[in-house]
C-alpha cells in the first residue's frame, strides 16, 4: 500500500455506529474502506467490550508518553520530565492491568499515529497530553454505568481518579497557578466532570490510532 492509499484509509476510519456494524467475518471487505475485517480490532460487548475500550485508550496514552520521553521536546525542564515520566509509568501500569484482566479477550496492540504531534514542541506535546487526559476522564466517567461487574467498576473508579490527577498536573504545566489547574473548561457549574459515551470518545481518539476498531456493540 502506498502512502496515498494509507492516508486515505486513515482518514476514512470510523469508530462505532453504523460503519462499525458493517464488520462481518474475517476476510470480508469493509464497505468503502477496501480493508479486511481481519485487520480490525473488535472490542466485544458487555464488560469485555468496555474493558477493551479502556484498554485501547490506555494503549494510546502509554504510547504517547513513551514517545514524549524518548524524543524530549526542546529545553525540557527537570520538573517537566519528572511529571511526564510519572504519568507515563501510570499509563503503562493501567495498560498492563487491563491487558491482564482481559486475558485472551484482549484486543491486539494498536498501531498509533502521532503525525499531528510536534514532539519537539513543548506546546504541542502538552496540548495533546491535555486532550488525552481530559478525554480519558470523560471516557471513564461515561463507561462506568456500562459495567456490570462491581470489581471492574471499582478498578475503573481507581483509574479515573489517577487520570484526573494527570489532567490537573498537565494543566499546571501549561499554565501554572491559574484557574485552569482546577478544571476550568472541564468542570460544570455543579462541580462535576464531563461524562462521554464511547461513541463520543472514540471519534476524538481515532485520528491518533491507525488500527481500525469496531465498537458497534457499545453506546
Amino acid at each position: 500500500m502506498d502512502y496515498t492509499q494509507d492516508l486515505s484509509r486513515r482518514r476514512l476510519l470510523k469508530w462505532g455506529g453504523a460503519s462499525a456494524a458493517t464488520i462481518a467475518v474475517s476476510g470480508v471487505l469493509l464497505p468503502n474502506f477496501g480493508i479486511t475485517a481481519a485487520l480490525a480490532a473488535e472490542l466485544g460487548d458487555g464488560d469485555i467490550g468496555v474493558l477493551n475500550y479502556a484498554y485501547a485508550l490506555e494503549q494510546l496514552e502509554a504510547a504517547f508518553y513513551t514517545q514524549v520521553l524518548q524524543t524530549p521536546f526542546s529545553r525540557m525542564q527537570p520538573n517537566d520530565r519528572v511529571i511526564l515520566t510519572s504519568i507515563r509509568d501510570h499509563e503503562i501500569a493501567h495498560r498492563d492491568f487491563l491487558k491482564k484482566a482481559l486475558g485472551r479477550n484482549a484486543i491486539p496492540a494498536l498501531e498509533v499515529d502521532f503525525s499531528a504531534v510536534d514532539f519537539g514542541s513543548r506546546r504541542s506535546v502538552l496540548a495533546t497530553a491535555d486532550t488525552f487526559e481530559n478525554l480519558g476522564v470523560a471516557a471513564y466517567n461515561g463507561a462506568g454505568q456500562l459495567l456490570s461487574n462491581p470489581d471492574y467498576l471499582v478498578a475503573a473508579g481507581s483509574i479515573v481518579s489517577i487520570e484526573a490527577r494527570h489532567a490537573a498536573a498537565i494543566a499546571d504545566l501549561i499554565d501554572p497557578y491559574s484557574a485552569r489547574s482546577v478544571g476550568k473548561g472541564h468542570v460544570d457549574a455543579k462541580g462535576l466532570d464531563g461524562a462521554l459515551q464511547p461513541s463520543q470518545v472514540l471519534p476524538k481518539a481515532a485520528p491518533f490510532i491507525a488500527t481500525p476498531v469496531s465498537a458497534a456493540t457499545l453506546p
